[in-house]
This record gives structure tokens, C-alpha cells and sequence, in this order.
């Protein structure tokens, strides 16, 4: 869950882990700390048409639901950091 502030809303104040509760490190309108943010938007043929869906998970809790996958994730090495 993610909380924002200033004229245009659009500072980020606060990172939340809807999982857990655990409260990310924010600086300066800046997240520093390892967070797995989810945007999923339900289309035609689903049980959610049309429903958006925003989250965010700490390193942690995204380690524990990765861990459960039958075909694990595809990991590689990042060349550059965007941020």
C-alpha cells in the first residue's frame, strides 16, 4: 500500500506491505529498500472483469510466496538499475 503527499499527490510518503504490515524505508520521496509492487487490471474472461488491483510486498514476504511456486521464477542478473 503505498501513501503519497504534496500539491499533485505525487511524493511518496509511505510503503506498506499489504502482507504483512511491515512498514518500507521511504526518504525523500524515494523507496530504499527492496519492495515487489503488483499492478494487475482483471480483463474479459476473468472472475474480477474490469478490476484493478495495486500491492505491494516487503523482500520478505515476497521470498515466502515465491518459495511456494511448482516452476520457479526466471532469475537473472541486472545490468543497470532504473529507478
Amino acid at each position: 500500500m503505498r501513501k503519497y503527499k504534496g500539491k499533485n499527490g505525487k511524493i511518496l510518503e509511505k510503503v506498506i506491505c499489504n502482507q504483512c504490515k511491515k512498514s518500507l524505508k521511504c526518504e525523500r520521496g524515494y523507496l530504499r529498500e527492496g519492495c515487489f509492487h503488483g499492478d494487475m487490471v482483471f480483463g474479459y474472461f476473468s472472475g474480477r472483469d474490469g478490476v484493478k488491483h495495486h500491492f505491494d510486498l516487503c523482500e520478505s514476504c515476497y521470498n515466502k510466496l515465491i518459495s511456494g511456486f511448482a516452476i520457479p521464477v526466471l532469475s537473472e542478473e541486472e545490468k543497470e538499475y532504473l529507478c
